[in-house]
């Protein structure tokens, strides 16, 4: 005669315990090692700061102004991805696609303002340590930021669709990077236009 332990029944109205989503993890531990990248970057460019005796080079002018504005619409793009995730949880599926909408676009008039820098800089990536240590820091950000739009998109094509599958986990795993990526923008605003 074997004794098996029976799994006990959960009690009437009790709730099963709460586990984290494994997509969420996932997402997490994907940020931390993105974290890890930028943090080499920022290394970088502290290491050549600190060998530089002039730093930026007296003929860097950059459009601190206009980029604060972008900035400051960047930031406020985290405010409209969570009322995506707020929608979602909701089960609004047209708010949280409409959020959605209106964060992208505001990612894309972040993303011209980087594109128009680009162009009308005085200075380019292999003129001088800064000029590489620019373009590698606000190049690699502005691809996360691509990367963050196309998810976005991904995100709402699916949640738009037929699908009847609940749309908040995916939603709010999009926020997560968004305000990876607005937050490393904010650090990296500081050093690049303010700190100088």
């Amino acid at each position: 005669m074997s004794v098996t332990a029976e799994p006990a029944e959960p009690a009437q109205g009790s709730r099963e315990p709460w586990a984290p989503s494994t997509l969420g993890v996932g997402v997490i531990v994907w940020l931390a090692s993105e974290m890890m990248f930028f943090a080499g970057l920022f290394a970088a460019y502290f290491t050549l700061r600190s060998v530089n005796d002039v730093w930026p080079p007296e003929n860097v002018e950059l459009e601190t102004v206009r980029t604060a504005i972008a900035t400051v619409i960047l930031v406020a793009s985290s405010g409209t991805m969570h009322l995506a995730v707020a929608a979602s949880r909701r089960n609004d599926r047209r708010g949280a696609v409409t959020w959605l909408a209106i964060t992208a676009l505001m990612g894309s008039i972040f993303l011209l303002n980087q594109l128009t820098e680009y162009l009308q800089a005085d200075f380019h990536l292999d003129d001088h340590a800064y000029g590489s240590a620019f373009y590698l820091l606000t190049g690699f950000h502005g691809l996360h930021v691509i990367g963050g739009l196309v998810f976005m998109g991904a995100v709402a094509f699916v949640i738009s669709g037929r699908s009847r599958a609940p749309a908040h986990q995916t939603v709010e795993v999009c926020g997560y990077y968004w305000h990876f990526v607005d937050v490393v923008w904010v650090v990296m605003f500081s050093t690049i236009y303010l700190l100088r």
